[in-house]
């Protein structure tokens, strides 16, 4: 009886250190903004990495108006709790919408990976862009920190989903910035498509 209950017991520690968690870190694109958070792409993920033969417990740590120094001040206590195997960085839109400095943000950028990178897991950095009328100029410098980063700090890069949604103008709220709840689950199978070469 005991020996049985010792494999048993060995057999759950097993799986509970061999799980997978996925923390999401990011703004409202991926906070379900103006909708239930159970329609919120983040909340679909696990269901298409399934479809994939990929179990991943998904953490959505993501919070409306974020910026990258506000991800960059909350990751270790995210860290910490959650223990994580892979951390998405989905951050930087709102950096971009109020004109901050490209080099901050990329030094931000840069901090969370060594954070992740430090608790033993491993940082996957999303594509972000910010629209055509902030200028070529600051839109082209903005869009270069996420290749900068990815090759500089040896991170995987994922396409910015938000590309593939706004052309579809049935699927973006009034703002014309924020997707609605119809365009989630394309949202989740694109992700995790992308996602899934990497874990």
């Amino acid at each position: 009886m005991i020996r049985l209950l010792s494999f048993v017991f060995a057999l759950f520690v097993s799986s509970y250190a061999s799980s997978t968690t996925l923390l999401i870190l990011g703004d409202s694109l991926s906070a379900g903004y103006q909708m239930p958070i159970a329609q919120a792409w983040p909340s679909l993920l696990p269901e298409e990495l399934a479809k994939q033969n990929k179990t991943v417990d998904v953490v959505n740590a993501s919070i409306s108006g974020d910026t990258t120094g506000n991800g960059l001040s909350r990751l270790p206590s995210l860290l910490q709790e959650h223990q994580p195997s892979y951390v998405l960085i989905e951050l930087g839109a709102n950096d971009g919408l109020r004109g901050f400095p490209p080099n901050n943000v990329e030094k931000n950028l840069s901090a969370m990976i060594a954070q992740a990178k430090a608790s033993g897991a491993t940082p996957i950095l999303m594509q972000i862009r910010v629209p055509p009328n902030y200028g070529n100029r600051y839109s082209d410098a903005f869009f270069d920190i996420y290749p900068t980063v990815a090759q500089k700090d040896g991170v995987s890069l994922i396409p910015f989903f938000l590309e593939q949604v706004i052309i579809k103008p049935e699927w973006m709220m009034s703002d014309g910035l924020h997707p609605k709840p119809e365009a989630q689950p394309f949202i989740a199978e694109y992700v995790a498509g992308h996602l899934v070469k990497h874990l």
